[in-house]
């Protein structure tokens, strides 16, 4: 990545984002966030400079820096990435950990953050704005809608299927087929073994519904 970057979020996933362009030697320009408390701070020796919407610091996006999107909640990542598009022509790149193995023969969206240790093989799809924790893996045909998050070590097994804004907790397991609906969200540490429904919660061994 030639231009640096600036990250829209400087709290545990803007921590995570920073760690993963730093891990790549990519220069961050700057973080952003909308808690004055952190504004006029730094993040690991790089500057919190003001809000998410500054616009003197998102005028340089496109030609002079790139953005990554990183607040906590998928409603605010959602908006900000929509008026990124709209008002400025640009979309979030990828934050992918150099320790991460991402298969050439993957596909991504934009502003994925993969962190270190994660596997993503071969012929699998992931949606925009997807939070893959460390550890995590996404097999073979596995397709994960947009705006998932999964945790840390969870395991999503061959031709998987997760609709958007899942949540699957850290250590899950999901055995290979299962389709786990939009919203849905599976707790950490359960094996998840037949398809859940969207908007369904489970958690367990086997997972049941909560």
């Amino acid at each position: 990545m030639e231009n640096p970057v600036i990250i829209l979020g400087a709290q545990l996933v803007g921590t995570a984002a920073l760690e993963a362009f730093l891990s790549n030697d990519v220069v961050v320009y700057c973080l952003l966030d909308d808690d004055a408390k952190l504004q006029n701070t730094e993040l690991n020796d790089v500057p919190v400079m003001g809000n998410t919407q500054d616009p003197e610091l998102l005028k340089l996006l496109g030609k002079k820096c790139e953005v990554f999107v990183a607040t906590e909640d998928t409603a605010s990542r959602r908006s900000l990435t929509s008026m990124l598009q709209t008002e400025y022509s640009v979309a979030s790149v990828n934050a992918i950990h150099a320790r991460a193995s991402v298969s050439e023969f993957a596909w991504l969206g934009h502003g994925i953050l993969v962190g270190p240790n994660a596997v993503i093989t071969s012929r699998t799809k992931v949606g925009d704005g997807c939070i893959i924790g460390a550890n995590a893996v996404v097999d073979v045909k596995a397709q994960v809608g947009d705006y998932v998050q999964i945790g840390a070590g969870a395991i999503l097994n061959a031709e998987v299927e997760v609709g958007d804004n899942a949540f699957i907790g850290a250590g899950a397991v999901v055995v290979a087929g299962v389709k786990i609906g939009a919203k849905a969200r599976i707790g950490a540490g359960s094996v998840v073994v037949a398809d859940v429904p969207a908007g369904q919660t489970v958690f367990g061994n086997p997972a049941a519904k909560v």
